[in-house]
């Protein structure tokens, strides 16, 4: 198994250096690419890292109610180690080659449920300052507010992949094709999952309709198989939208809620995710379904 480690480099261990954000790139995937290397030699499988990553993360969702600011750095470290987590899983399924349609399911789940935990937390918190339907109200429309830009920004940076080339971005499916691979799907556990993927899917189809237009057209054309320099233009105009996409993810976020725990105003989190961030969803898809009309 060391000569298996050995093979490997960090690089091999992401999607693409190109759709990591400056904190991934210096922090979270490096810690994460030593823990895969360390896993990669046992039989744990990255779908166990990503059900011990819900784990912790919910359980430091519910540290952000109590108003005390020590046991809120805590559930703010916690949340930290569970995006660890969440980088090893997908970084010790690229090194060891253990995939699976129903694994992207839930490393997807794994941050909606952390989320989900936080916002139930911040909005018991705020219902003694501001009333339970204004807390409640608050919190659901940051929840679904993260639940749209989160989705938005996983499907342009797995685009950015296909652009890159057809092995980076196998992940790019089409709404067609994955409600191919539910039908065909045993009935079970997977594909009760699975179903959640298809409406995750549907929309990105919904909310990005010139990309549609152009991918349509590309494949009608070309099939899967792009000429290398209409890969490389798009990889270029993806390239230039990603830095805006970045605010979006989860260190944004982070950053918003560091500020939340350590000034103990928690409505400052929820304020940025309804404003801020869907501010910024806006300006992202407007640059990018304008850039993909220059295509067509």
């Amino acid at each position: 198994m060391e000569e298996t480690a050995k093979q490997y480099t960090f690089e091999d261990s992401l999607k693409s250096i190109e759709t990591e954000n400056l904190l991934d790139r210096i922090f979270y995937r490096p810690i994460g690419y030593r823990i895969a290397l360390l896993l990669a030699k046992t039989p744990v499988t990255p779908n166990t890292i990503t059900i011990i990553s819900i784990f912790i993360g919910v359980f430091a969702g519910i540290l952000f109610f109590p108003q005390n600011i020590w046991i809120n750095i805590a559930g703010f470290a916690l949340l930290v180690i569970a995006n660890i987590l969440d980088c090893v899983d997908g970084q010790l399924a690229r090194l060891t080659g253990i995939k699976s349609p129903i694994g992207r399911i839930l490393d997807g789940l794994a941050g909606n449920l952390w989320f989900i935990s936080i916002y139930i937390g911040i909005a018991l918190r705020l219902s003694a300052d501001f009333g339970a339907a204004v807390a409640w109200t608050a919190a659901t429309l940051s929840g679904l507010s993260n639940l749209i830009q989160s989705n938005i920004v996983d499907y342009y940076k797995t685009a950015h992949l296909y652009f890159i080339s057809s092995a980076k971005g196998s992940e790019f499916e089409t709404v067609s094709s994955i409600k191919a691979k539910h039908s065909a799907m045993p009935r079970g556990i997977n594909k009760a999952l699975y179903v959640l993927y298809v409406y995750y899917s549907t929309i990105q189809i919904i909310i990005t309709p010139q990309l549609q237009k152009l991918l349509a057209r590309l494949t009608a054309e070309y099939g899967k198989d792009l000429p290398q320099d209409i890969r490389n233009s798009l990889r270029a105009n993806s390239s230039r939208i990603m830095p805006i996409l970045n605010i979006i993810t989860f260190n944004g976020r982070s950053i918003a809620l560091l500020i939340s725990v350590l000034t103990q105003i928690f409505w400052i989190y929820l304020a940025f995710e309804i404003v801020v961030l869907n501010i910024v969803l806006v300006v992202a898809i407007r640059r990018y379904e304008q850039s993909c009309k220059m295509f067509q």
